[in-house]
């Protein structure tokens, strides 16, 4: 049962629930920062896509993207903007922001005045932080689903060391025996079937379902 608990693979990361929308206007010109949840690259390059059918009268639709629990991948145009003055810095404030599995769409009306390069960078940025700052998150942990499965008269002891770690039961089924499916910290796994069995004199059976990110209470 023992795993490796030590994997930067399994650190924690914020996943974008609800998307927001800013706007900023300078000079002039209009930004409309857009941003959406976006699951894999395929529904990014959709949503990009929907937004420039939606402002197809703009002069830019810029984009960027992080998919992915340690931003696996990640995407941005500039889309005739001057080169890295539209595309990279939003792509930075993504990653600054710490949030995976979110994209965003810039939109620019232009407004007769040149910003220079400095002036639409932080354009792009600005509005962008405004919309992320707007947007709903949830941290994920990367832990294990498990049964645990007992006799009556050792439940109560597998419940208290469960509630001891703010471990939440997710179901019981109750029969011969009491079956529970719980979620377990993968930080807290080893340990937790080493107190169960020695709780229930190894009168339990644990058996490890998946091993997933969840959203933690």
């Amino acid at each position: 049962m023992e795993m490796d608990t030590n994997s930067q693979e399994y650190e924690d990361y914020l996943l974008l629930t609800k998307g927001a929308e800013a706007e900023l206007v300078e000079k002039k010109s209009r930004f409309i920062a857009t941003v959406r949840p976006a699951a894999s690259e395929e529904e990014a390059a959709a949503f990009i896509e929907e937004m420039k059918k939606k402002y197809y009268d703009a002069r830019h639709n810029c984009s960027a993207f992080v998919i992915g629990s340690r931003a696996q991948i990640t995407r941005s145009s500039d889309d005739g903007e001057p080169s890295g003055t539209a595309g990279r810095p939003m792509l930075e404030v993504l990653l600054g922001s710490e949030i995976r599995n979110i994209a965003a769409v810039v939109t620019r009306y232009f407004g007769g005045t040149l910003l220079g390069t400095g002036g639409l960078v932080r354009a792009y940025s600005g509005v962008l932080k405004e919309a992320i700052a707007k947007c709903e998150t949830a941290r994920l942990h990367f832990g294990v689903r498990l049964t645990i499965r007992t006799d009556y008269n050792t439940i109560g002891k597998i419940q208290y060391i469960l509630a001891s770690k703010s471990i939440n039961i997710q179901d019981s089924v109750y029969a011969a025996d009491v079956e529970m499916t719980v979620i377990a910290p993968i930080e807290e796994y080893d340990r937790l079937c080493k107190e169960i069995m020695e709780a229930t004199s190894a009168r339990a059976e644990i058996a490890e379902i998946e091993r997933l990110y969840y959203i933690r209470s």
